[in-house]
């Protein structure tokens, strides 16, 4: 079987815009019934409760884990499962989340009692705001579409995205509400990359101790020379008596100083350093680091306090092994 290009193109346009009109339907739905959703949700002291079958069930649980990671504890029961015994993890102080296209799922209505005898808020998103379980909902969302993607009418297309669509409403609206901040979401992440470049942090990472590469502004370029290459950062820090930094020297200041004819062997750092350099803190975001060395052209920062003491340096390669880049 050959694939017409023409055809294929053209039917993949078709779903994402009856899709897309799907989800614009769902704005101009939208009232106060979505924002006494969000207050149930808000209000819970247990956990939102996400249940749903087939693919409902598959959205459903996309829902849980977007709730969950954006501050509102939730996690997903298969209704099906309920009814022999997980029924048992819902609690008085938890909100039910039904999702149902019809509002007629057999599994559904049998914890329906269940559920009402526990006294749980239940909030339905149904695509049939006439059924029964829309109209036993405390709060009922109408997710209903015009049309199915699927030429046939058949497969859940159009619907689940429907839904997806508002259960994500419903987190971000919530995230907002609780004031929850890039340092939460990454508290609930921190094995990814997005973790690590919300909460690792420069002093995490830097060079420190003996593995600094510093020289005094008095001390020979030659010397300098060495501890660039003896550390492998691709600069040295320039600092006072007092270690403040005042200065540093890279790989590119020294092709600057041989252009300017410099004699490397009588030159002193003072005389041929950056004056007005960069530099990181140890509590910014390594993220941040990243930025300034991106923004600047530079690979490579010395490391200060408040006061201008050197305490540290990295470079690309540290935010690299790091997984920041």
């Amino acid at each position: 079987m050959k694939l017409n290009p023409d055809k294929t193109l053209a039917m993949a346009r078709a779903v994402l815009e009856t899709e897309a009109q799907g989800i614009r339907d769902l704005i101009i739905r939208l009232d106060d019934r979505f924002v006494r959703a969000c207050e149930h949700m808000l209000a819970c002291t247990g956990r939102v409760v996400v249940t749903g079958m087939g693919k409902s069930g598959h959205v459903g649980g996309k829902i849980a884990a977007t709730l969950a990671s954006t501050g509102t504890p939730a996690f997903f029961v298969h209704p099906g499962e309920a009814s022999h015994g997980d029924l048992g993890m819902i609690t008085a102080g938890d909100t039910v989340l039904a999702l149902s296209n019809s509002g007629e799922t057999d599994e559904l209505l049998t914890i329906l009692p269940l559920i009402r005898r526990l006294g749980a808020p239940l909030i339905a998103l149904t695509g049939n705001p006439h059924s029964t379980l829309a109209r036993e909902a405390n709060v009922h969302l109408d997710v209903s579409v015009a049309a199915e993607a699927c030429p046939l009418g058949l497969a859940p297309t159009s619907s689940t995205t429907a839904t997806l669509a508002m259960g994500d409403a419903l987190a971000v609206a919530l995230l907002e509400a609780r004031g929850f901040t890039a340092d939460d979401f990454a508290r609930s992440h921190p094995g990814g990359r997005l973790g690590r470049r919300l909460l690792l942090h420069v002093g995490d990472i830097m060079h420190t101790g003996e593995r600094i590469p510093l020289v005094r502004a008095d001390a020979p370029l030659a010397d300098a020379l060495l501890e660039i290459t003896r550390q492998g950062l691709g600069m040295t820090a320039v600092v006072d008596a007092h270690r403040n930094l005042i200065g540093v020297y890279t790989d590119g200041d020294l092709r600057r100083t041989l252009d300017r004819g410099i004699d490397i062997r009588t030159a002193r750092i003072g005389d041929v350093m950056t004056r007005q350099c960069k530099a990181a803190q140890p509590g910014m975001l390594a993220a941040e680091a990243l930025k300034v060395m991106e923004d600047h052209k530079i690979s490579a920062l010395p490391v200060v306090d408040g006061g201008q003491h050197l305490v540290g340096a990295l470079n690309m390669h540290d935010l690299l092994r790091a997984g920041v880049v």
